[in-house]
């Protein structure tokens, strides 16, 4: 995977710490088929069953919606004196989609290197950073991220690093990860910050779905 550099983030770590590979297979998806609502108005959400947290729930399912589409997206935001990425064509495709698993690939130009995956683990949200070669191979660092906070919203969730991502990055423990979905316009956020400051923000434009990547 190409590394560009900044401080704990835009070293060799940064573009680690901003994305993830990999991807599965295709189908649509509308947020009517993630959840439904019964005669007494209560929302009863497809996915995600082992949720404990309803809010959490919420939001997988929302994200669950774009299941099988593309969008494209761009650099709205990095920090001063950082390398830029606002030359570079950003791609999301939502191409795995089960009970405990949503898989993001994210495709920054001809690097396919990275996915963002919100998985259910032991009845919490855990979003995680899977680096791989072209071979299919895991990178050395891969796999950080964190649990949600416990203080998100149906539509936004932070990440704490984790203990892991802690061990295997000492410079990241600091660092918290965190994905928006907006509407009027739909949009797809995430956004990196250590200490408190906002390193990185790329945005993604959910009204206008493109070609599937190869």
């Amino acid at each position: 995977m190409r590394k560009s550099g900044v401080i704990i983030l835009f070293s060799s770590i940064f573009i680690s710490l901003l994305t993830g590979c990999s991807g599965q297979g295709e189908r649509g998806s509308s947020d009517e088929q993630s959840q439904t609502i019964n005669n007494a108005g209560e929302v009863s959400y497809k996915y995600g069953s082992e949720l404990a947290d309803p809010v959490e729930k919420a939001f997988f399912n929302h994200l669950a919606q774009y299941y099988g589409q593309s969008f494209r997206g761009k650099q709205d935001f990095m920090a001063e004196g950082r390398e830029s990425w606002e030359h570079m064509d950003f791609v999301m495709h939502v191409t795995a989609l089960e009970d405990d698993r949503i898989y993001v690939p994210f495709h920054l130009d001809d690097d396919h290197s990275r996915t963002w995956m919100f998985l259910v683990e032991e009845g919490r949200l855990r979003f995680r950073h899977d680096h791989r070669h072209e071979d299919g191979t895991p990178e050395d660092i891969t796999m950080y991220g964190g649990y949600g906070s416990g203080r998100g919203t149906a539509m936004k969730q932070d990440f704490p690093a984790d203990e892991y991502t802690c061990g295997l990055i000492p410079t990241s423990c600091h660092a918290v990860w965190r994905v928006e979905l907006s509407e009027n316009p739909r949009t797809y956020s995430y956004m990196l910050f250590s200490h408190d400051e906002l390193l990185f923000r790329g945005v993604f434009d959910l009204e206008n779905p493109i070609s599937n990547p190869n």
